[in-house]
């Protein structure tokens, strides 16, 4: 019956091997749960305080304090084997799969394996090529992008990014600042069916385009307020008229630096003959190819995320409106980016690419 009591007895030992797993952060939870059921039985708790307390059934109750009784400690510790035939797959049928996999298939029989691609070629089922594929961390469906920079002042510039980012100067405001071109107002054909139980929201694969806009923005590094403007265009002329308001906001007596890439208009003429006029203000470029490097990127993913990729509107001005609103409900509640990659951890990253990429080809 449920509320007897099934008191096993315990050797000092055998209490305290069962008391440090029942303590442990880092077993099983099955393991953890044994011995605590062991250990309310020892303590004189019925089965039905056992069950209560744990969230567990009278079988799992008896069946623990069983094999406790049958083996001892050990005897909670591991399941027993369960049925099935014998494995199959023979430790070299195990390699050649990853050899196969990391090798990727003939020529002009694709650009990667699948499970039931490869699975014939080596004569075990798609299952097995799976469930080989999980053991070994392989994804072949998967890539990832990146662009290794060749940027001879790549060490300094990162230097120099960095430590404004963990470092920033005295009595001075730190702001990222980027461009997001051609940012598409976008209708959809038909409506869209909302978000309910069981299924996801939808809209059309098509849509309809009314145009685009160029989101100029300023993150501030210190606080993760941003400012933004909207343009038709991004010239020099439009990126200085962003800059001067950007400057306005600005302390009159803090130095201003600002951290952004290496597109042209950043560099016109006329853009250092305005920094020439204007002291305070410090240009610091991230290397080429090295657009992760400049955290306006990072609200630029969380604003297209949010805010643009379902968005649907059926002109510019309704566009413009979004992400002025978005920004603006943002900045209510601002979160600052906060950088945590030193210079020594991203350089030794960088130079194992290099290598890696020298013996590849």
């Amino acid at each position: 019956m449920a509320n007897r009591i099934r008191r096993v007895e315990l050797t000092d030992s055998e209490r305290g091997v069962l008391e440090e797993r029942s303590r442990s952060q880092t077993r099983p939870q099955r393991e953890v749960e044994r011995a605590r059921i062991v250990l309310m039985s020892a303590a004189g708790k019925t089965n039905a305080d056992t069950q209560s307390a744990l969230g567990v059934s009278r079988t799992t109750v008896q069946r623990w304090l069983d094999r406790y009784e049958e083996s001892g400690s050990a005897g909670v510790r591991s399941d027993r084997p369960r049925a099935g035939g014998p494995k199959t797959i023979t430790p070299e049928q195990e390699a050649e799969i990853v050899r196969r996999t990391l090798e990727g298939p003939p020529k002009g029989k694709g650009t990667h394996w699948s499970t039931r691609t490869l699975g014939p070629v080596v004569g075990v089922s798609p299952a097995s090529v799976g469930r080989i594929w999980k053991a070994h961390g392989l994804q072949p469906h998967r890539t990832k992008t990146f662009k290794h920079s060749n940027d001879p002042n790549f060490v300094e510039k990162l230097r120099d990014v960095v430590g404004l980012y963990v470092n920033p100067p005295e009595r001075a405001v730190v702001f990222s600042v980027d461009e997001k071109s051609q940012v598409q107002a976008l209708d959809r054909t038909q409506p869209g069916l909302p978000l309910k139980k069981g299924r996801a929201g939808t809209m059309t694969h098509d849509y309809k385009r009314h145009g685009t806009t160029t989101l100029f923005a300023v993150l501030n590094v210190a606080s993760g307020e941003v400012l933004g403007d909207c343009h038709k265009r991004h010239r020099h002329q439009e990126f200085l008229r962003f800059m001067r308001s950007v400057v306005k906001t600005a302390d009159h007596k803090l130095d201003i630096h600002v951290i952004l890439d290496n597109y042209a208009t950043h560099k016109h003429a006329k853009v250092k003959a305005w920094l020439a006029k204007n002291p305070r203000v410090h240009f610091h470029f991230v290397p080429t190819s090295s657009s992760w490097l400049n955290l306006i990127e990072r609200f630029f993913g969380e604003l297209s995320q949010r805010q643009l990729k379902r968005l649907a509107v059926t002109s510019v001005e309704q566009l413009i409106d979004a992400i002025t609103t978005y920004i603006d409900r943002r900045n209510e509640d601002p979160k600052p980016f906060v950088w945590t990659a030193s210079v020594q951890h991203i350089l030794e990253k960088v130079t194992k690419a290099r290598a890696t990429l020298e013996v590849l080809h």
